[in-house]
Protein backbone atom coordinates (compact mmCIF):
# COMPACT_ATOMS: atom_id res chain seq x y z
CA UNK A 1 0.00 0.00 0.00
CA UNK A 2 1.56 3.30 -1.12
CA UNK A 3 2.16 6.03 1.46
CA UNK A 4 1.41 9.60 0.39
CA UNK A 5 2.38 12.81 2.19
CA UNK A 6 -0.11 15.66 1.75
CA UNK A 7 1.47 19.04 2.54
CA UNK A 8 -1.46 21.49 2.38
CA UNK A 9 -2.39 24.25 4.83
CA UNK A 10 -6.01 24.70 3.68
CA UNK A 11 -7.88 22.22 5.87
CA UNK A 12 -10.83 21.83 3.47
CA UNK A 13 -8.58 20.94 0.52
CA UNK A 14 -6.34 18.68 2.61
CA UNK A 15 -9.38 16.76 3.87
CA UNK A 16 -10.78 16.53 0.34
CA UNK A 17 -7.52 15.01 -0.96
CA UNK A 18 -7.03 12.72 2.02
CA UNK A 19 -10.56 11.34 1.87
CA UNK A 20 -10.26 10.60 -1.84
CA UNK A 21 -6.85 8.97 -1.60
CA UNK A 22 -7.83 6.81 1.38
CA UNK A 23 -10.97 5.70 -0.47
CA UNK A 24 -8.68 4.51 -3.26
CA UNK A 25 -6.48 2.44 -0.99
CA UNK A 26 -3.62 4.81 -0.16
CA UNK A 27 -2.17 5.52 3.27
CA UNK A 28 -1.93 9.26 3.91
CA UNK A 29 -0.24 11.69 6.27
CA UNK A 30 -1.29 15.35 6.30
CA UNK A 31 0.90 18.28 7.39
CA UNK A 32 -0.01 21.96 7.28
CA UNK A 33 3.28 23.87 7.22
CA UNK A 34 6.58 23.84 5.38
CA UNK A 35 8.80 22.89 8.29
CA UNK A 36 6.78 19.77 9.06
CA UNK A 37 6.56 18.94 5.36
CA UNK A 38 10.34 19.07 5.04
CA UNK A 39 10.89 16.96 8.15
CA UNK A 40 8.50 14.26 6.93
CA UNK A 41 9.79 14.37 3.37
CA UNK A 42 13.41 13.92 4.42
CA UNK A 43 12.56 10.70 6.27
CA UNK A 44 12.21 8.94 2.91
CA UNK A 45 9.20 7.04 4.24
CA UNK A 46 6.78 8.16 1.52
CA UNK A 47 6.11 6.94 -1.99
CA UNK A 48 4.74 10.26 -3.24
CA UNK A 49 4.16 13.83 -2.04
CA UNK A 50 1.37 16.27 -2.87
CA UNK A 51 3.02 19.61 -2.08
CA UNK A 52 1.35 23.02 -1.88
CA UNK A 53 3.62 25.94 -2.81
CA UNK A 54 1.98 28.44 -0.47
CA UNK A 55 2.76 26.73 2.84
CA UNK A 56 3.34 28.82 5.98
CA UNK A 57 6.92 28.81 7.25
CA UNK A 58 9.06 27.31 4.49
CA UNK A 59 7.24 27.55 1.17
CA UNK A 60 6.87 24.59 -1.16
CA UNK A 61 9.80 25.67 -3.35
CA UNK A 62 12.13 25.65 -0.32
CA UNK A 63 10.86 22.26 0.84
CA UNK A 64 11.35 20.78 -2.61
CA UNK A 65 14.85 22.20 -3.02
CA UNK A 66 15.90 20.85 0.39
CA UNK A 67 14.58 17.38 -0.45
CA UNK A 68 16.31 17.21 -3.82
CA UNK A 69 19.54 18.54 -2.28
CA UNK A 70 19.42 15.56 0.10
CA UNK A 71 18.87 13.22 -2.88
CA UNK A 72 15.29 12.39 -1.89
CA UNK A 73 13.87 11.15 -5.19
CA UNK A 74 10.24 10.57 -4.19
CA UNK A 75 7.79 11.85 -6.85
CA UNK A 76 6.38 15.28 -6.02
CA UNK A 77 3.14 16.71 -7.41
CA UNK A 78 2.89 20.44 -6.81
CA UNK A 79 -0.60 21.70 -6.00
CA UNK A 80 -1.02 25.46 -6.02
CA UNK A 81 -3.32 28.41 -6.58
CA UNK A 82 -0.62 30.18 -8.58
CA UNK A 83 -1.56 30.39 -12.26
CA UNK A 84 1.43 31.34 -14.39
CA UNK A 85 4.13 29.98 -16.65
CA UNK A 86 6.93 31.26 -14.39
CA UNK A 87 5.75 29.30 -11.36
CA UNK A 88 5.07 26.21 -13.46
CA UNK A 89 8.56 26.20 -14.97
CA UNK A 90 10.20 27.06 -11.64
CA UNK A 91 8.43 24.17 -9.94
CA UNK A 92 9.38 21.65 -12.61
CA UNK A 93 12.96 22.87 -12.84
CA UNK A 94 13.16 22.76 -9.04
CA UNK A 95 12.54 19.02 -9.09
CA UNK A 96 8.77 18.56 -9.19
CA UNK A 97 7.39 15.71 -11.27
CA UNK A 98 4.00 17.26 -11.98
CA UNK A 99 2.02 20.44 -11.41
CA UNK A 100 -1.69 21.04 -10.80
CA UNK A 101 -3.54 24.31 -10.27
CA UNK A 102 -6.37 24.83 -7.79
CA UNK A 103 -9.27 24.31 -8.08
CA UNK A 104 -9.00 20.81 -9.46
CA UNK A 105 -10.96 17.61 -10.01
CA UNK A 106 -9.97 14.77 -7.71
CA UNK A 107 -10.16 12.31 -10.61
CA UNK A 108 -7.37 14.19 -12.39
CA UNK A 109 -5.19 14.28 -9.27
CA UNK A 110 -5.78 10.56 -8.74
CA UNK A 111 -4.77 9.82 -12.32
CA UNK A 112 -1.54 11.79 -11.88
CA UNK A 113 -0.80 10.06 -8.56
CA UNK A 114 -1.25 6.64 -10.14
CA UNK A 115 0.92 7.64 -13.08
CA UNK A 116 3.78 8.71 -10.81
CA UNK A 117 3.53 5.52 -8.77
CA UNK A 118 3.52 3.27 -11.82
CA UNK A 119 6.32 0.68 -11.87
CA UNK A 120 9.18 1.66 -14.18
CA UNK A 121 8.97 -1.57 -16.18
CA UNK A 122 5.49 -0.81 -17.48
CA UNK A 123 4.66 1.14 -20.63
CA UNK A 124 6.57 4.45 -20.70
CA UNK A 125 4.47 7.52 -20.06
CA UNK A 126 3.55 9.81 -22.93
CA UNK A 127 5.29 13.18 -22.53
CA UNK A 128 4.22 14.87 -25.79
CA UNK A 129 0.68 15.02 -27.18
CA UNK A 130 0.22 15.74 -30.91
CA UNK A 131 -2.44 16.64 -33.41
CA UNK A 132 -0.97 17.34 -36.84
CA UNK A 133 1.55 20.17 -36.56
CA UNK A 134 0.37 21.06 -33.04
CA UNK A 135 2.16 19.46 -30.09
CA UNK A 136 2.13 19.90 -26.32
CA UNK A 137 5.05 18.96 -24.09
CA UNK A 138 3.62 17.75 -20.77
CA UNK A 139 6.91 18.36 -18.96
CA UNK A 140 7.68 21.93 -20.05
CA UNK A 141 3.98 22.73 -20.46
CA UNK A 142 4.64 24.55 -23.71
CA UNK A 143 2.91 24.11 -27.05
CA UNK A 144 4.64 23.97 -30.41
CA UNK A 145 3.13 25.22 -33.68
CA UNK A 146 4.86 25.76 -37.04
CA UNK A 147 5.35 29.42 -36.12
CA UNK A 148 7.28 28.53 -32.95
CA UNK A 149 6.94 27.78 -29.23
CA UNK A 150 3.85 28.96 -27.35
CA UNK A 151 3.82 29.71 -23.62
CA UNK A 152 0.56 28.84 -21.87
CA UNK A 153 -1.03 29.74 -18.57
CA UNK A 154 -1.91 26.82 -16.31
CA UNK A 155 -5.58 26.98 -17.36
CA UNK A 156 -4.70 27.17 -21.05
CA UNK A 157 -2.38 24.21 -20.64
CA UNK A 158 -5.08 22.13 -18.92
CA UNK A 159 -7.58 23.02 -21.63
CA UNK A 160 -5.22 22.21 -24.49
CA UNK A 161 -4.19 18.93 -22.83
CA UNK A 162 -7.87 17.99 -22.58
CA UNK A 163 -8.47 18.82 -26.25
CA UNK A 164 -5.40 16.85 -27.38
CA UNK A 165 -6.33 13.79 -25.32
CA UNK A 166 -9.77 13.89 -26.99
CA UNK A 167 -8.77 15.08 -30.45
CA UNK A 168 -11.66 14.96 -32.89
CA UNK A 169 -14.24 14.63 -30.12
CA UNK A 170 -16.77 17.31 -29.20
CA UNK A 171 -16.30 18.50 -25.62
CA UNK A 172 -19.15 20.28 -23.88
CA UNK A 173 -18.59 23.44 -21.86
CA UNK A 174 -19.50 21.46 -18.72
CA UNK A 175 -16.82 18.85 -19.46
CA UNK A 176 -14.22 21.56 -19.98
CA UNK A 177 -15.28 23.44 -16.85
CA UNK A 178 -15.09 20.29 -14.74
CA UNK A 179 -11.65 19.33 -16.06
CA UNK A 180 -9.99 22.75 -16.00
CA UNK A 181 -11.69 24.50 -13.06
CA UNK A 182 -12.47 21.47 -10.91
CA UNK A 183 -14.83 21.33 -7.98
CA UNK A 184 -15.44 25.10 -7.78
CA UNK A 185 -16.66 25.67 -11.33
CA UNK A 186 -19.77 27.75 -12.09
CA UNK A 187 -21.88 26.04 -14.81
CA UNK A 188 -23.35 29.40 -15.81
CA UNK A 189 -19.99 31.05 -16.46
CA UNK A 190 -18.74 32.02 -19.93
CA UNK A 191 -15.12 31.52 -18.87
CA UNK A 192 -14.72 28.54 -21.24
CA UNK A 193 -15.53 30.74 -24.24
CA UNK A 194 -13.04 33.35 -23.02
CA UNK A 195 -10.25 30.80 -22.66
CA UNK A 196 -11.04 29.13 -25.99
CA UNK A 197 -10.64 32.51 -27.69
CA UNK A 198 -7.33 33.06 -25.90
CA UNK A 199 -6.12 29.59 -26.85
CA UNK A 200 -7.13 30.12 -30.48
CA UNK A 201 -5.05 33.29 -30.61
CA UNK A 202 -2.01 31.31 -29.48
CA UNK A 203 -2.30 28.08 -31.49
CA UNK A 204 -4.37 29.20 -34.48
CA UNK A 205 -8.08 29.96 -34.79
CA UNK A 206 -8.69 27.11 -37.22
CA UNK A 207 -7.55 24.37 -34.84
CA UNK A 208 -10.51 24.59 -32.43
CA UNK A 209 -13.94 24.58 -34.02
CA UNK A 210 -17.26 25.51 -32.42
CA UNK A 211 -19.97 22.86 -32.67
CA UNK A 212 -23.12 24.91 -32.25
CA UNK A 213 -25.26 23.85 -29.30
CA UNK A 214 -22.74 21.19 -28.22
CA UNK A 215 -19.30 22.61 -27.45
CA UNK A 216 -15.85 22.67 -28.98
CA UNK A 217 -13.68 20.26 -30.95
CA UNK A 218 -9.95 20.14 -31.70
CA UNK A 219 -9.04 18.83 -35.14
CA UNK A 220 -11.25 17.26 -37.78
Amino acid sequence: MSKILIAEDEARIAAFIEKGLRANGFTTTVVGDGDAAQDYLLTGDFDLVVLDLGLPGKDGFSVLRAARAQHVTVPVIILTARDGVHDTVAGLEGGADDYMTKPFRFEELLARVRLRLRPVDRVPEITVLRDGELSLDLRTRRAQVPEGTVDLTAREFAMLELFLRHSGQVLSREQILSHVWGYDFDPGSNVVDVYVRALRRKIGTERISTVRGMGYRLGA
